[in-house]
């Protein structure tokens, strides 16, 4: 018996459907300033009222010091994962060429914000195929910025590489 016997399994009923990345208005919170991704079904885009908890969420936390963000460049995933449980995804560039990151949750109406998603184990979960064609995207954007004189222009080049389409 081969790895590969097994390797890579999915679940037999899963099915895979396509999502739409959309750009939203970028976020400054505390000297950083972040690119905005709704990730949605295209039928089910992620909710105004959600979209705006989301903000407050980071605006409040980037107040309270719980962000740890100071001068960084970098981009928001908000996804919406089926019916009602989101993802709220801030990454930064870091030590040059690094992508750090900090994950929030939110799973249902019952619950009334979101929070951060507690990371536990040795190997976890990063971004799934939906947020990597966002993360794609990104990756390209900042080696253009890392390949500028890294100005103000270019800083303000890479805020406007955004990505929208199917992912």
């Amino acid at each position: 018996m081969s790895a590969l016997d097994h390797a890579g399994d999915v679940r037999p009923d899963y099915r895979h459907i396509s999502k739409l990345a959309r750009p939203a208005a970028t976020l400054t919170l505390g000297g950083a300033a972040l690119k905005w991704y709704d990730i949605a079904p295209a039928g089910a885009p992620v909710p105004a009222d959600v979209h705006a908890l989301a903000r407050c969420s980071l605006e409040e936390a980037s107040r309270r010091g719980a962000l740890g963000l100071a001068g960084d460049l970098g981009f928001v995933i908000l996804h919406r994962c089926g019916q009602s449980f989101y993802f709220l995804i801030v990454t930064t560039w870091r030590n040059d060429n690094e992508l750090w990151e900090t994950v929030w949750a939110k799973d249902g109406d019952a619950d009334l914000r979101f929070r951060p998603w507690p990371a536990e184990g040795s190997h976890r979960p990063t971004f799934c195929v939906w947020e990597l064609g966002a993360v794609c995207h990104e990756r390209r954007a900042w080696s253009d910025y890392l390949r500028s004189q890294r100005g103000e222009a270019a800083r303000r080049d890479y805020l406007r590489a955004w990505f929208e389409g199917e992912v």
